[in-house]
């Protein structure tokens, strides 16, 4: 029951964020609302037992990558009115809610949705959720994260 709660706050939280993101018009707020979606995102790892990339979500995400836009923020200097929402992204907005809902519909109808994978949660548990992640990396995908790196 309070998991479902705190489930429902962090995904109502995000997307309000995201919403506010984009429609916001000073840069400022759009950086606070920027910085509250990436910390409610975390709050939704937690929730999934995902410590390891909550943290990065915080430290990566939270801390580099907002530090960075407003800086670049603050260099340039921008003057902007206050304006909430425009009045000509209302249609925009509609179809783009129509077509997320239509995105998760086939996401949840998806024969994919019910396909677990090979490491089950008593291993997790037993091994611990980074070691669990770098044996994924360095067994599975060595390859690609060599690549990357």
């Amino acid at each position: 029951m309070i998991q479902a709660f705190f489930f429902y706050y962090f995904a109502g939280a995000t997307i309000i964020s995201a919403v506010l993101t984009v429609a916001l018009r000073s840069p400022v707020y759009c950086g606070i609302s920027l910085l509250s979606m990436l910390l409610h995102v975390a709050g939704l790892f937690v929730l999934l037992n995902a410590e390891f990339i909550a943290a990065v979500q915080v430290i990566v995400y939270a801390g580099a990558i907002l530090v960075l836009y407003l800086f670049v923020l603050m260099l340039l200097n921008l003057k902007t009115e206050e304006r909430f929402l425009h009045s000509r992204y209302a249609i925009i907005l509609f179809f783009a809610f129509l077509i997320g809902g239509e995105f998760l519909l086939a996401v949840l109808r998806s024969p994919f949705s019910t396909k677990v994978g090979e490491i089950s949660a008593e291993k997790i548990v037993e091994v611990g959720h980074t070691q669990t992640i770098g044996m994924a990396i360095f067994n599975n995908y060595l390859l690609p994260f060599e690549i990357v790196g």
